[in-house]
């Protein structure tokens, strides 16, 4: 589908407040626990106490004597696995004779209110044996090693070997050729919102209705039918306000399971509110990765060859694993013309809480390493940062070696503007000690080319409805945690329509009304959701002219609309107001309700290589920014002083949302590159709160000016691609690149806290005065 240019034109409107604002700011907004819950039973789960053992005795009947106890549940009551991917389903809502990580659901129950929920927890009986546990990727590879699942050795759920082109010959014919090393740790979403769902289940029409903060209420429903036996068309499943996601979300979680197991087995509602630190533990967070990367260059700074190795601790079970360690290797193509690249990934089981996609998914850490290190090899060649990359620039339309397609490609402008926001050429080198530029590049999928789960639907179906009222009524799946694309919708259609922005009401992600949707995952709604809306707002636009042609007797080919205008275009006064042409639209035919639906062509779907589906897209935003850092090398601590970023977002449907999107996505960056870090004790999560887990707040967060770049995308709604996830990857090696500036000193591990610049501060004092000492002998 391409966009078309008379509706392009006149996609210049400024900045449109998100649709669901007012409810957010007023407090009117209801997040799943804020839901009518009065006359509901209390979830709690009993957790594993150790990071792997055998379950030797489970004993649940003093906690089912319990007055007031309404419902328990084992894993005996759920023989079924679940997970995101077809093909890695092997984990449990509640363990079946294995423990695999502390914290793991091993049984549930639903009493009347939380203290004797809280009661019957603590009287369930639980023998373990405990097992060899490992909560390093280094240990659980170690030979000799338990097997955390029999059936995959090395404890690796998947190792990936990829090679594109002659890489030998690349390094071979490079002028320059440098190895690096670098360590990325795990870190979470740290949503505001913890976990909540609220399952229902009425015994008389045996339907079983769940709310709860999915951030893809498809997968959510397939795996309800899947672990409960339950046909589809019995489960309604509705999407509240959501309170950020970031892909925590993205995956159906074990709670969500075990508190429609308790509603049936109650017979009833029941809510479940997980603690914070039951959040952490229910985390599918960004992986902590080891990278070793290889990159040939030559003295002009043209890239000659890659390789790169990447192990993932991965935690316990599949979830987004397979794919995680896929999107690894995947993109780092894409963004550069690279001749010849090979991939290496390893992920790991570990016992340790699952990991899974987080904003950026697989390719931030990746990404992190290979900016730096072309920094570092710029360096060694006397090249300025920014010429490096301009010498590697692709050239849309293009296809990747791995065969990625690349329609749109606005890197170049987007060098431009930051190099020029910064003043980069004029102060590079030369800012007062302690202070430093550094700079970066990255980029993201614009949606998934190949869903998840294949089932030959469209990859997206938009329903807009308009009866006797005027109103219309866009009907999408899609979830909306915050991005805005209930607002985009909104637009898309009225922009297609011509028709007010406040005539159209988006209903999403209730299962029961709305049009199933694939979800809010690898920034696929704009592209694809767009698209759908945009094709149903045609269909229905196609509806009206019609109507409105008979209506003045005049060919529909002759009618235009303005401003809710419908009237004949060669300059006679002949008109019909909206209203007008509504009512000659439903006459003989009533409501009208059109679908509009989106499907990626297969030439988008990646190549045949096995795993070429991941990092497939119809469109790759593009990101390059400038981070200034101040350092005080008397306690190590870095402050950053400004970000300069510029995402190359195809068109900005609505800037003000781009624009805040921009800002999340570096602050973001921001956190994963100067504190956040999951740590564990004994394989329990040392930072379990947000008083331990140290994330960026308003004092540590610098002034972020936006550039939105447009190369506007031919398949794009609008020319539009994503403008969430992009410029997030820039952050971590733009401000390792500033450090390297200011105190010339190379980082190699995130987060950059102030005991890691103080080591590497003493490390090279230690060495200056060793060498002084040498000399002096000599």
């Amino acid at each position: 589908m391409i966009a078309d240019p008379m509706i392009d034109s006149r996609i210049s409107r400024p900045g449109v407040p998100l649709i669901d604002g007012v409810e957010k700011v007023t407090g009117r907004a209801r997040y799943t626990v804020d839901l009518d819950h009065a006359d509901a039973l209390v979830g709690r789960i009993l957790r594993s106490p150790v990071g792997h053992g055998e379950i030797i005795r489970l004993d649940v009947s003093k906690a089912r004597a319990l007055d007031g106890v309404v419902a328990v549940a084992t894993g005996d009551d759920c023989p079924f696995t679940y997970g995101v991917l077809p093909v890695a389903m092997n984990e449990y809502p509640m363990a079946r004779e294995r423990v695999r990580y502390c914290g793991e659901p091993i049984a549930a129950v639903a009493a009347i209110d939380a203290e004797t929920a809280d009661r019957a927890i603590s009287l369930i009986e639980l023998e373990l044996r405990r097992l060899p546990a490992y909560y390093t990727s280094q240990e659980a590879r170690a030979p000799g090693a338990t097997l955390l699942h029999d059936n995959k050795l090395g404890n690796l759920e998947r190792e990936v070997h990829h090679e594109f082109g002659n890489w030998q010959d690349g390094f071979a014919t490079a002028d320059l050729v440098r190895e690096e090393k670098f360590s990325c740790a795990e870190v979470n979403h740290a949503q505001i919102e913890p976990h909540a769902c609220l399952a229902d289940y009425d015994p008389i029409t045996a339907r079983l209705t769940v709310q709860s903060v999915s951030q893809v209420g498809y997968y959510l429903h397939l795996m309800l039918a899947r672990c409960l036996e339950m046909d589809s068309s019995r489960i309604r499943v509705v999407k509240p306000f959501v309170g950020g996601g970031f892909g925590a979300r993205v995956e159906v979680l074990n709670f969500e399971i075990i508190t429609a197991l308790l509603a049936r087995a109650a017979a009833g509602k029941v809510l479940m509110q997980l603690s914070r630190e039951e959040t952490f533990l229910t985390h599918r967070a960004r992986p902590q990765s080891d990278m070793t990367l290889r990159i040939g260059m030559r003295r002009d700074g043209k890239i000659t060859a890659c390789s790169c190795e990447v192990v993932q601790r991965g935690g316990a079970y599949a979830g987004y694993g397979i794919v995680t360690i896929l999107y690894a290797g995947a993109l780092l193509q894409g963004l550069y013309d690279i001749p010849a690249i090979k991939y290496d990934g390893y992920r790991v089981y570990t016992n340790l809480p699952p990991c899974g996609a987080m904003r950026g998914h697989g390719s931030v850490d990746t990404r992190h390493a290979f900016e730096c290190l072309l920094d570092r090899m710029a360096r060694d060649l006397g090249l300025d940062p920014f010429a490096v990359r301009r010498a590697n620039l692709l050239h849309a339309p293009t296809r990747t070696l791995n065969d990625l397609m690349v329609n749109s490609y606005g890197l170049a402008e987007c060098l431009d503007r930051v190099e020029r926001a910064s003043g980069w050429r004029d102060r590079i080198g030369k800012l007062p000690a302690g202070k430093g530029l550094g700079m970066a590049c990255s980029h993201y999928v614009s949606g998934a080319a190949k869903p998840i789960h294949w089932t030959g639907e469209p990859h997206a179906i938009v329903n807009v409805r308009l009866d006797f009222d005027g109103g219309i009524t866009a009907l999408t799946g899609a979830a909306d945690i915050g991005q805005g694309s209930s607002t985009m919708v909104a637009i898309s259609v009225a922009e297609t329509l011509g028709v007010a922005l406040d005539r159209i009401r988006v209903i999403a992600a209730d299962s029961a009304v709305t049009p199933k949707d694939n979800g809010a995952y690898s920034s696929r709604i704009t592209f694809m959701v767009g698209n759908a809306a945009i094709d149903a707002a045609r269909k229905l636009k196609a509806i009206l002219v019609d109507a409105a042609a008979r209506k003045l007797e005049a060919r529909p080919d002759d009618i235009e609309v303005v401003g809710e205008v419908f009237r004949i275009d060669s300059g006679q006064q002949a008109s019909l107001p909206f209203a007008e042409v509504v009512k000659a639209a439903l006459v003989d035919r009533g409501a009208i309700t059109v679908s509009g639906t989106f499907t990626c062509p297969p030439e988008s779907q990646g190549g045949r290589h096995k795993g070429g589906a991941v990092g497939s897209t119809m469109g790759f935003s593009y990101a390059a920014q400038v981070v200034e850092v101040s350092i005080d090398d008397a306690t190590g601590v870095v402050s950053v002083d400004k970000v300069w970023a510029a995402l190359d977002c195809g068109h900005a449907i609505n800037p003000l949302a781009v624009e805040g999107q921009i800002q999340g996505s570096v602050w973001m960056g921001m956190g994963q590159a100067m504190c956040e870090e999951t740590r564990y004790l004994d394989g329990l999560p040392g930072h379990a709160s947000f008083l331990e887990y140290r994330m960026p707040t308003a004092a540590e967060s610098p002034p972020i000016e936006v550039q939105i770049v447009e190369s506007h995308d031919p398949f794009g709604p609008f020319g539009a691609k994503e403008a969430s996830e992009g410029a997030l990857a820039g952050f971590p090696p733009a401000l390792v690149n500033a450090i390297a500036n200011a105190i010339d000193i190379d980082i190699d591990e995130l987060p950059v806290t102030p005991d890691r610049i103080m080591d590497a501060l003493i490390q090279r004092r230690r060495q200056a005065r060793l060498t002084s000492t040498l000399k002096v002998a000599s």
